[in-house]
């Protein structure tokens, strides 16, 4: 098989469509087509379905997929070698980051990746924790920084801080603006929250099964989309239950109070996660240790400590 239509394969899988990846190659659709279709023809099977928002992997694709990836992550190891680039980091780093990470992490990591390692192109990912957890484990990315609840973490996953968890209201609330609240008060407030399976609201859940007789959480929305949650907590409509990571801005910019919850805590470890499916090139690696880097200076630094609004603004 041609090692640059097995590459086109993994292009087109990870952009989910055929006109985002001819963009992304400076190509045409239409060509990229024709290779996607002898690829498929030298298969025997089909790889894609077409569908009406772009393209998706069959089951025969997503089962190739890691296989191919790895492949070609190992061919361009290779190339590497051979060229003598062995020694500069060089070529695609694929990270996968929840929205609020992506806010504190992606300026800073993309600043000094271009400082250190111009050779290095970064691809940022956006998905939930859930979504994250499965992408990293079956190798369409290279690395993600994500949650892990309780005992959680998984072997070889780095743990980069630990955040509480806040619940979240208007600003001035009386129950928010307190430092503390104990996770017995949750009882019958409107809450909106995501929906399982997200771990969260799995941790949310048991918790609130150990509690006395008759208390239950009081969800009044489900919504899987934090600008939803933060309007519905800023409005006074329902209040959010979020880590720290995700309400220190709006807390300092007075959009939100937020109240830790304790009795019991509800702490969370943020990690770094790295994909088993293929071996990490030297950029991923080198990416891996930036990011370290980056989340200890933010731990050290108490970025998520309890938020607390600065009053200094008008």
């Amino acid at each position: 098989m041609d090692l640059d239509r097995l590459k086109l394969f993994v292009q087109v899988a990870e952009a989910g469509s055929l006109s985002k990846a001819a963009v992304l190659l400076d190509s045409v659709q239409s060509a990229i087509s024709r290779q996607i279709a002898t690829l498929e023809a030298e298969a025997g099977r089909r790889l894609f379905d077409r569908t009406g928002r772009g393209v998706a992997l069959t089951e025969f694709g997503k089962r190739l997929f890691p296989e191919i990836k790895a492949l070609v992550l190992e061919a361009e190891r290779v190339e590497s070698l051979m060229q003598g680039k062995d020694e500069l980091p060089a070529g695609d780093v694929r990270i996968g980051l929840m929205p609020s990470v992506s806010e504190l992490l992606v300026a800073a990591l993309f600043k000094r990746i271009r400082e250190k390692f111009p050779a290095i192109r970064l691809r940022i990912f956006e998905g939930s924790n859930g979504q994250l957890d499965e992408w990293v484990s079956n190798g369409r990315i290279d690395m993600a920084v994500l949650y892990r609840y309780g005992k959680s973490v998984k072997r070889g996953e780095d743990v980069l801080f630990e955040v509480d968890t806040y619940l979240v209201g208007p600003p001035g609330d009386p129950l928010t603006t307190q430092s503390t609240v104990d996770f017995e008060r949750l009882d019958g407030l409107p809450l909106v929250l995501p929906g399982a399976p997200n771990g969260l609201r799995v941790a949310l859940d048991q918790i609130a099964r150990r509690q006395r007789e008759g208390f239950a959480l009081s969800v009044v929305l489900e919504a899987d989309s934090l600008p939803i949650q933060r309007s519905m907590a800023s409005h006074g409509e329902a209040y959010a239950v979020h880590g720290g990571v995700v309400v220190w801005r709006d807390v300092k910019a007075g959009i939100v109070s937020a109240s830790r919850i304790v009795n019991p805590e509800m702490r969370r470890s943020m990690v770094l996660a790295t994909t088993t499916q293929h071996p990490l090139t030297l950029a991923s690696r080198e990416t891996a240790t930036i990011v370290r880097g980056i989340a200890q200076e933010y731990a050290g630094a108490g970025t998520f400590d309890t938020p607390q609004p600065d009053h200094s603004k008008p």
